[in-house]
């Protein structure tokens, strides 16, 4: 599990982006969600422009935090596959939400405005 960052406030929103927050995470993520059950070499290969170092690097922290299932098979070649926990499923919402408030990012003028009863 991630040691718990600063948090000066107890800010759920600091809390969640210690476990999904950098570069590639999220796209980690959804790309799990789309494509299901996925090799390791697949998943390399769908995403170019990760290293497989910082590929490796950042399923082990999204396997210790629980969001991802590895699945390891002994054959030859080893195997592994990678899932989505049923924690890391309820991380979908979340994705979501931040995919389509960067849509509206992107074109603003095109997207009503959003206004929360407080």
């Amino acid at each position: 599990m991630r040691k718990a960052l600063q948090n000066p406030d107890n800010c759920a929103v600091v809390r969640t982006m210690g476990y999904i927050g950098g570069k590639w995470k999220p796209i980690v993520l959804i790309r799990i969600f789309t494509v299901g059950k996925i090799r390791f070499g697949k998943l390399a290969v769908q995403m170019p422009d990760i290293s497989r170092k910082i590929l490796t690097q950042q399923l082990k922290e999204l396997e210790e935090d629980r969001l991802i299932i590895r699945h390891s098979y002994m054959e030859k070649p080893p195997r592994v596959e990678y899932e989505l926990s049923e924690l890391g499923k309820t991380l979908i919402p979340v994705l979501k939400a931040m995919n389509d408030w960067g849509e509206r990012m992107e074109n603003p003028d095109a997207c009503p405005t959003w206004n929360p009863v407080i």
